[in-house]
């Protein structure tokens, strides 16, 4: 009786080198989509949205007390101009990090309503930029490239005059769920009346 086993036998080289050729491919084949897997998540998370930089933004009340100047958007999930702008404003946002808050308001959220109608938000996005001391200073809104996003981000914190402010580009269309009803004490009404 033979105690060699057929698959160890050494009548058969090629069979132990054959599986050792398959089983060197299969792992070349697994190191290889794990790295495709990686490099593809890795891509697919870099794309910034406006939900996330909502969820990461520094919070309103942070903002105007903590002695930096500061960005406030406001913005919508759906608004294809916020959500065009928003990997701009993440580039923005690292390189100002530690100079400049980076607020987000969404406009869908009734909390910010009074927000809203002070600073008279009527398209989207919608930027107000304000000093360290929580004071308005320009608005820019609709869609704003990214070097004038980027100067007016470097006035701030220099405490210069924004070379963009007031700045228009495309913007969607937003209504306030409430809006405020006309008085003789409203500042805007510039005291005319309505005759019936």
């Amino acid at each position: 009786m033979s105690t060699d086993s057929p698959v160890n036998s050494p009548d058969k080289p090629e069979s132990n080198f054959g599986a050792r050729v398959r089983n060197f491919l299969i792992a070349i084949v697994a190191i290889a989509l794990s790295v495709a897997l990686i490099l593809g998540l890795r891509t697919q998370t870099t794309t910034a949205s406006v939900s996330q930089l909502g969820e990461s933004s520094t919070p309103l009340e942070v903002a105007v007390s903590n002695g930096k100047p500061s960005i406030v958007e406001f913005y919508a999930d759906w608004c294809t101009v916020c959500q065009k702008m928003a990997p701009d404003i993440a580039e923005l946002e690292k390189q100002y990090a530690d100079k400049v808050n980076f607020v987000m308001l969404n406009v869908d959220n009734t909390k910010w309503l009074p927000e809203m109608l002070k600073y008279r938000v009527d398209g989207i996005p919608h930027f107000v930029f304000l000093s360290k001391n929580g004071e308005t200073i320009a608005q820019a809104i609709g869609d704003q490239p990214r070097m004038v996003m980027a100067s007016n981000l470097e006035a701030l914190v220099t405490n210069s005059s924004l070379p963009y402010a007031q700045a228009s580009g495309q913007v969607s269309k937003f209504s306030a769920p409430v809006a405020p009803t006309p008085s003789q004490d409203d500042p805007r009404s510039h005291g005319s009346q309505v005759v019936n």
